[in-house]
């Protein structure tokens, strides 16, 4: 093959992938056939946090921290606005540090949710009794 001939009368182009189009411009008619975001009620919001928390596990212990009876209050208003009141084993728990921003992340993916904000408290105190019945049986304590 003749790589001469081949580019006789060519522009040089250089290798690689062609630039990306830019995304083309909706008009106002399609902006208007869109439907409206959807918007969530303030127990929607709430009932799906309380599944998020039911995710998330205090490393030290193979319960999640909500049957474990660790979260006191959930709440959200209806601008997405999460609060999540709860506490922790002990003052001295070593997740801390790690389990309070693990919450608020995993909270703020959650459709409608626009702030997720942990509120360490500790009264009252946590104890066993605060615990589920599922969490009890799944350590042994009945």
């Amino acid at each position: 093959m003749d790589l001469k001939n081949l580019f006789r009368g060519k522009k040089h182009e250089t290798a690689g992938p062609a630039a990306p189009e830019p995304p083309a411009q909706s008009s106002a008619s399609e902006e208007a056939q869109k439907p409206p975001a959807r918007t969530f009620t303030r127990e929607e919001i709430e009932q799906a946090v309380i599944e998020v928390l039911h995710t998330i596990y205090d490393p030290e212990i193979p319960v999640n921290i909500y049957d474990l009876g660790l979260v006191y209050e959930v709440d959200a208003d209806e601008s997405g606005k999460v609060s999540i009141q709860m506490t922790l084993t002990s003052p001295g728990c070593p997740v801390a540090g790690s389990l309070i921003p693990e919450i608020e992340a995993k909270t703020r993916l959650i459709p409608g949710v626009t702030k997720s904000k942990v509120i360490l408290v500790w009264d009252p105190p946590w104890d066993p009794d605060k615990m589920s019945e599922a969490a009890k049986l799944q350590l042994g304590m009945f």
